[in-house]
């Protein structure tokens, strides 16, 4: 059988832009403004990202201070100190985040 090949195109999972052929090129203004929004929710995207990784490191550290005799009691003291601090300095980022209000 002869027939056009056919593949199958994956699925997108993120937002997707319409463009709409209708309209004219971008303006230099308008493709800074575009620019500017995509770079701000990249950096949303990074900080909620931290803002995870110090909750898990906290976990973590709260699991090495419990950890009895198996770790030396320096390393149990400072990871006490940081299973308190991290999730602080955590909910500290994402305040500032929902505070700063630019999506």
């Amino acid at each position: 059988m002869n027939g056009p090949l056919l593949t199958l195109v994956p699925e997108q999972t993120g937002p997707v832009e319409v463009y709409d052929l209708g309209r004219g090129p971008e303006t230099t203004t308008q493709r800074i403004r575009r620019l500017q929004r995509e770079a701000r929710l990249l950096a949303r995207e990074q900080i909620e990202a931290l803002a995870r990784d110090l909750e898990d490191l906290a976990r973590r550290a709260g699991e090495i201070a419990e950890g009895g005799e198996a770790y030396a009691v320096g390393v149990r003291e400072m990871a006490s100190r940081l299973a308190t601090e991290l999730p602080q300095k955590s909910q500290g980022l994402l305040a500032i985040l929902s505070r700063s209000g630019k999506d």
